[in-house]
């Protein structure tokens, strides 16, 4: 898709070309009526997002609001050292192995 295009996040809409053409990033949006942080993965015009809750303690995922420890590809839990696979969100490594980031479905569409 074309720069300018927006991703919607359970209804959200946010510009895509605001948004680092690779990497990590965190956005809020409302889900179920609450303010929820989500960790948003971004490689060009892919975009997929999670809860920002590690499932061990559910505590942020980040260090500091936006701010992800990444290490060898894989996304770690700056409170425990959980370490999540970015296909699927699965811990692959520490306290919570075999649990899963919990998804949230993002929609890239043209804007307009």
């Amino acid at each position: 898709m074309a720069r300018g295009c927006v991703e919607s996040v359970s209804g959200s809409l946010i510009e895509l070309a605001d948004w680092p053409p690779e990497g990590l990033s965190e956005t809020e949006v409302g889900l179920d009526g609450e303010r929820q942080s989500l960790v948003v993965l971004r490689r060009g015009e892919d975009v997929k997002a999670w809860l920002n809750v590690c499932p061990h303690a559910g505590r942020r995922l980040d260090w500091a609001p936006g701010k992800f420890l990444v290490d060898k590809g894989r996304l770690v839990c700056a409170a425990h050292g959980a370490s999540f696979e970015l296909e699927q969100g699965q811990c692959v490594a520490g306290p919570c192995v075999g649990a899963s980031l919990v998804p949230v479905a993002v929609v890239v569409a043209a804007a307009g």
